[in-house]
């Protein structure tokens, strides 16, 4: 049953309120129309402290392009990696690396496990992903990749002349009033791109919001609409359990691997952190949790709720 006339449905909605707290979820929110209606906090500490949000840190880094962009710091998704880095291939850009269809081996979520820790164990990670193999051209096929964000954090950084995280800080954070966070850097103090980003559960709905407003924070512009559509829209089918992909935001589909009906975007991090986002009913649910041995927990739950 899919919710209707721009109303979520009492009962799911009590039934999800149920469950969320059944299975220990440090913080959720679900936000429809002008208000927050369900807002769940597992205790004082989970609400207060900085969460670590894993990969919804790419997603947040999207962002972070698309305002580099609009500030005409960063040509485009067109512009070549070799731009940054001569060594890199020639025919890989900014976009592949949004979509994670560079075209080399990156077994993240296979050999590996979900994680890159053969990246991660490297004193080198740039080093490290300029040396993996090449398998077919780009564009031709999405694997999961914190490589490629990697390189956007690097990108963003050259272009810019600021590290990630302070270009964050003055140009997303702070308009946001995200006042306390973290971010870690990797061995050459390169901002990491695919994680490694902390902050309060409640600012996961900032983000979420300022998406579902098409990128207008509190009547200010904070990043262009156009960036929120093109980062949102579906690009490559990745995963049947997960979905498609855009620009390092996820797009939820059917069993036929067709999208959903309202059209819902989502970030995504392991150990089940995730902001949905759903335009036409204006509705954004976010999960703050540490579900490490159910990371699609909140997935299912959000499912059951729209749909």
């Amino acid at each position: 049953m899919k919710v209707m006339e721009n109303v979520l449905n009492t009962d799911k909605l009590e039934h999800f309120a149920v469950q969320v707290k059944k299975h220990k979820i440090d913080h959720c929110q679900v936000f429809h129309q002008d208000r927050v209606v369900f807002s769940h906090a597992r205790n004082s500490v989970t609400e207060r402290r900085l969460h670590k949000f894993n990969s919804v840190t790419k997603s947040v880094l999207s962002l972070l392009i698309g305002i580099s962009i609009d500030r005409r710091e960063l040509d485009g998704v067109d512009s070549p990696l070799s731009l940054w880095f001569p060594d890199a291939p020639m025919d890989v850009t900014v976009g592949h690396l949004l979509t994670m269809t560079p075209g080399w081996s990156w077994p993240e979520w296979g050999d590996w496990g979900g994680r890159p820790q053969p990246m991660q164990n490297s004193k080198n990670w740039i080093r490290f992903i300029m040396s993996r193999e090449r398998l077919e051209p780009p564009g031709m096929r999405m694997r999961y990749d914190s490589g490629s964000s990697q390189l956007l954090s690097a990108i963003l950084q050259k272009a810019t002349g600021m590290t990630a995280d302070k270009y964050a800080e003055r140009h997303l954070f702070g308009p946001l009033g995200i006042d306390a966070y973290r971010w870690y850097s990797d061995p050459k103090g390169t901002t990491i791109g695919g994680f490694g980003l902390e902050f309060a559960a409640q600012h996961l709905l900032t983000i979420g919001r300022l998406m579902l407003d098409q990128g207008v924070w509190n009547g200010r512009r904070i990043v262009s609409e156009d960036w929120v559509a093109s980062s949102t829209e579906r690009r490559f089918h990745t995963y049947d359990k997960v979905g498609s992909y855009g620009y390092h935001w996820w797009v939820l589909t059917q069993e036929n691997d067709q999208v959903t009906d309202p059209y819902v975007f989502f970030a995504m991090g392991y150990g089940g952190q995730y902001i949905f986002v759903v335009p036409d009913l204006r509705i954004v649910v976010t999960f703050a949790s540490t579900l490490y041995k159910d990371t699609f927990l909140p997935l299912r739950l959000f499912r059951q709720l729209m749909f």
